[in-house]
């Protein structure tokens, strides 16, 4: 139950609203307590001002204690008070009613201040209701005598208040609690169900259906920025999915035409018991030819495997660009020269550079290789070498037939290969790709600069790091 997000939701919700309800609570039960205390010790005070005010008029007009004590119960009528007056010797001089000084052990009220009025709660010493009690000591003329003046009230009434408001708050709080606890209930799986349906959706998206989306109800808010996310995604794994099977077509048709090669030389050998030494030499290098386009497809295939994996480690290592241009460059010769293709080298700066020397020769070296292919016998590939806004910029001209238009965004894919105009001894279109990527590990760029059908000329972009 609780793996829910929705109960949690609730349960979180109605806990804290819970806890707020009773803090709540007892704020509001406290306040009221001290505002029914305030209440009664301002009338038990304005009670003890009427005694000590009257008391002091009669004992002006006659002067005798007792007398002016009881004159001065009768003349104040507070029937929710008892008024209890004491002389400094402690005896009663007079109560209302009558009895109530029986409530009190006035012998520890001595010892204040006169003038002084401290207020308490007192437990009535017949088992009685609970009192709170002002007991004022003051000296009164004309003789200066020393009285101390009790008035009380029951707590009862006052206690009974507080115990219905304690009642009410003890319903209304695990009521509010539990109203809240439905309505989170609610809310949460209002709010929640767009989520529910987009996980059902998600569910229902698989290999065979990766062209349907989510529904976004409404893109602006949070669950609709989700679900846009999402689809986001699926549309990535979705070209990520088609790049794949492309992938794995390409490659079962690149890897199917050199062994049928094979097979069918080897048959055709075979179907003969006896042949000329000439005709095993022809098969053979037949065979060795499409041994090596196979090695070399299954190693661009791996390699490139690797670096999607990110498991290429850079052997970085300082180097010249113009004397490793130069080396390749040499290398291509032997190539170009089988088909009167000449390589010039135009320009050439100096260029130490930081990286993985033999990962860029392989770059160059791609790049050479594509411009002798599709350069026509007597053309003419340059390679130059030149700083460029801080950067080295690389550039491999050729004089072939060019790229055409529609095919210039594709021909950094892996595989792509474009057949019109061009000699059927293409290779398995993964050069260009592994050019790229070795292009950009080292934080560069390779890109088709221009193509006519004059010619074309890439430009590799090689940041010039700081030298370590």
């Amino acid at each position: 139950m609780f793996d829910s997000v929705r109960v949690r939701i609730s349960l979180w919700y109605t806990g804290i609203l819970a806890l707020l309800l009773l803090s709540f609570s007892a704020g509001v039960y406290v306040v009221l307590w001290r505002n029914f205390m305030e209440r009664a010790d301002s009338v038990l005070r304005s009670v003890s001002s009427a005694v000590v005010s009257i008391l002091g008029k009669e004992l002006s007009e006659n002067g005798l204690d007792d007398l002016a004590a009881r004159d001065t119960v009768k003349a104040l009528n507070f029937p929710e008070n008892s008024i209890v007056i004491i002389d400094g010797a402690g005896d009663v001089l007079a109560d209302r009613p009558f009895g109530s000084h029986r409530q009190f052990d006035w012998k520890g009220f001595q010892g204040l201040a006169t003038g002084e009025t401290r207020i308490e709660n007192h437990a009535s010493s017949a088992g009685g209701d609970p009192l709170r009690v002002a007991i004022t000591h003051v000296s009164l003329p004309p003789m200066d005598r020393q009285y101390t003046i009790l008035v009380s009230r029951s707590l009862t009434p006052l206690l009974g208040e507080l115990a219905a408001d304690r009642r009410i708050l003890v319903i209304a709080v695990p009521l509010g609690a539990l109203l809240a606890g439905a309505a989170g209930w609610f809310l949460a799986r209002k709010s929640l169900a767009p989520v529910l349906a987009m996980s059902q959706q998600a569910h229902r998206i698989g290999v065979e259906n990766l062209g349907e989306r989510l529904h976004v109800t409404n893109p602006r808010d949070e669950l609709g920025r989700l679900a846009a996310t999402f689809n986001e995604l699926l549309t990535r794994l979705s070209g990520a999915f088609q790049i794949q099977r492309r992938f794995m077509a390409d490659a079962s048709h690149e890897l199917r035409t050199p062994i049928s090669v094979v097979r069918t030389t080897a048959s055709v050998i075979l179907s003969k018991g006896s042949r000329a030494e000439e005709e095993y030499r022809n098969a053979m290098a037949v065979v060795e030819s499409q041994a090596r386009r196979l090695t070399r497809i299954v190693d661009d295939m791996l390699r490139l495997a690797r670096a999607d994996a990110g498991h290429v480690v850079l052997q970085s290592r300082l180097f010249h660009l113009d004397e490793m241009l130069l080396e390749t460059v040499q290398a291509a010769v032997v190539l170009a020269s089988q088909k009167e293709v000449a390589i010039e080298v135009s320009e050439l700066s100096e260029g130490p550079f930081q990286g993985d020397e033999d990962l860029l020769r392989q770059m160059v070296m791609n790049l050479l290789d594509n411009a002798v292919k599709y350069t026509p016998p007597r053309g003419k590939i340059e390679v130059s070498l030149s700083s460029q806004n801080g950067s080295y910029a690389i550039r491999v001209a050729d004089t072939g037939c060019g790229i055409p238009a529609a095919a210039q965004s594709h021909i950094f894919e892996r595989f792509y290969r474009v057949e019109q105009g061009r000699s059927a001894a293409s290779g398995a279109g993964l050069g260009l790709a592994i050019a790229l990527w070795i292009a950009e590990i080292h934080s560069g760029s390779l890109e088709l600069e221009r193509s006519t059908p004059e010619g074309s000329v890439f430009r590799a972009l090689l940041p010039r790091l700081p030298v370590t």
